[in-house]
């Protein structure tokens, strides 16, 4: 499958990751719905760079000059909490 990260590339992972990355994306979305603005924003970063990272580090960068059609699009490193709160509810980025 093809992960785009925005702003930095696509990664070619194996969908056997798509579990884990999956459980990620229902933590970011759990840590967007407590009450604790200050809090949010802590652990949200901290568990959107786990995300981000475990993409790295699991898939293998597609060259820019080749362009496939991405299976999941993850928002870009500097995402705010805001506009984080309007992506991630739900089931968040992959519909469970």
């Amino acid at each position: 499958m093809i992960v785009r990260l925005m702003g930095e590339g696509q990664y070619e992972i194996n969908k056997n990751h798509l579990d884990e990355i999956n459980r990620i994306d229902n933590n970011i979305v759990k840590i967007i719905n407590r009450g604790d603005e200050k809090a949010i924003k802590i652990t949200f970063k901290i568990e959107f760079k786990k995300l981000t990272d475990y993409v790295r580090k699991n898939g293998k960068k597609v060259p820019d000059e080749i362009i496939k059609p991405s299976d999941l699009i993850i928002p870009p490193a500097d995402l705010t909490l805001e506009e984080a709160k309007k992506i991630f509810k739900g089931d968040g980025l992959i519909k469970d």
